[in-house]
């Protein structure tokens, strides 16, 4: 069932070029939702989307009939996390309430990618209101195992290749999880640089909109059409690498540091300067005044919502909500000062280690058995907590299961993480099997 997905950054020259043709793509990517999203279930059904998208992309290739001004996604099909609105779209959220109480606007990132060009494709399953009622999505590289989540069917589409790009969340480790179970690559860039409006909020205080792809240069490309004031950055060094070390990394399992040392051991052959960094020895601390955060942000994001539907919402959510209406104001507004301020300390430490980029694993292991659960966020949860931008790839298997290696920066670095990463993921893309 594996197929390797489609590495963005290429496609989106042949499109340009007119050696790729939108309207064929469009027909392509069809075909491979026709073949295997009944197994996977990635998106969500749409009567009649062939015809609409190729119309759409036929329309495109019109319009930008001159190859020299075409757009920077032209004609890039793109699956979007059915908690983003999209115009002409019902927006269910994973959830069982009516539709007509969570409509909205057309989300400003939806709206970039259409402006540059790119198609909709069409929405992909996500967890019931982005928490952890899973969705029917399955993993494509083993139909036994969950695609992770939230973003479930946006990192499945991708490892499929049912389209090349994909838009999800995170507010704990829903990008960057999802993309290290599937094998693909995911990035979530600093808190705020892709604006949130338009997409239906959980954590507003740690809520991002994230991408997936195939490609780390792909990732830069459409980072560069999604993110605020981005500034493409050509770093004349290889970055210092750090390799977290302390409680924080002994949360993951044997075979998720074993992915790590895999990669480690292949940058350190590639000449890469690598040291080990003791942080994040208050992990429990700072695991539990995220989850404190969320439920009670949750809990005030949904009140009016619950208060007429809560009977329609899944256990999971719905404790969730009731958890959260037990944090009380004063504890809310110090976790939100204690996240900004969780923010400055890891850029400090970074620093005062002499590195650029640390590493760590993407998940604690390979994607769990079965689609019950999305996997343990934990290895994600400090950087979303400090708004960090975090970027995943590809490094190692178990079996057929792929692992991720886990690279962040300091806050507002995101041009040179992306940049540094496509170095990154090409030394260890040949990292193979690794003890489990």
């Amino acid at each position: 069932m594996f197929h390797s997905p489609d590495a963005l950054d290429p496609l989106v020259r042949s499109l340009r070029t007119g050696d790729r043709d939108p309207t064929a793509l469009a027909n392509d990517c069809c075909d491979r939702l026709d073949a295997v999203d009944n197994d996977i279930e990635a998106v969500l059904p749409e009567p009649g989307r062939r015809d609409r998208l190729t119309r759409e992309a036929a329309a495109l290739s019109a319009r930008y009939d001159e190859p020299s001004e075409r757009p920077a996604l032209f004609g890039v099909p793109v699956g979007v996390k059915d908690i983003f609105h999209v115009d002409g779209y019902a927006t269910r959220a994973g959830s069982s309430v009516p539709l007509a109480a969570i409509t909205g606007s057309q989300s400003t990132a939806v709206d970039r990618l259409l402006d540059a060009g790119a198609l909709h494709l069409g929405k992909a399953h996500t967890t019931e209101f982005a928490y952890f009622d899973p969705a029917p999505t399955r993993n494509p590289n083993d139909l036994a195992h969950t695609p992770g989540g939230s973003s479930s069917g946006s990192a499945a589409g991708v490892a499929a290749g049912e389209f090349p790009l994909a838009l999800g969340s995170q507010t704990v480790g829903s990008v960057i999880r999802p993309a290290a179970f599937c094998g693909i690559v995911g990035f979530k860039p600093s808190y705020d640089r892709i604006p949130r409006d338009g997409v239906i909020p959980f954590s507003p205080s740690v809520d991002h909109v994230g991408i997936f792809t195939g490609d780390v240069a792909g990732a830069r490309r459409a980072a560069g059409v999604l993110c605020d004031g981005w500034d493409p950055v050509d770093p004349d060094e290889r970055p210092i690498l750090g390799v977290v070390k302390g409680a924080y990394t002994e949360q993951a399992t044997a075979a998720g540091r074993a992915g790590v040392e895999a990669g480690v051991g292949a940058l350190t052959d590639a000449g890469y300067e690598v040291r080990r960094v003791p942080m994040l020895d208050d992990i429990e601390t700072v695991n539990d005044r995220h989850d404190r955060l969320i439920s009670a942000e949750l809990s005030l994001t949904h009140a009016e919502l619950f208060a007429e539907y809560g009977d329609r919402y899944a256990a999971a959510t719905a404790d969730l909500i009731e958890q959260g209406r037990e944090v009380g104001s004063g504890e809310l507004a110090d976790a939100r000062m204690a996240a900004r301020e969780f923010r400055a300390r890891i850029g400090e430490r970074i620093r005062e280690a002499g590195v650029d980029v640390v590493l760590s694993p993407a998940a604690p292991g390979p994607a769990p058995e079965g689609i019950d659960t999305t996997g343990d966020p934990t290895m994600n949860l400090p950087w979303t907590h400090g708004g960090t931008p975090a970027l995943t790839v590809p490094c190692g298997r178990v079996g057929d299961l792929p692992l991720g290696l886990q690279c962040v920066s300091p806050f507002g670095t995101d041009e040179s993480l992306l940049t540094w990463g496509e170095s990154l993921a090409n030394v260890v893309a040949d990292v193979g099997e690794v003890d489990s």
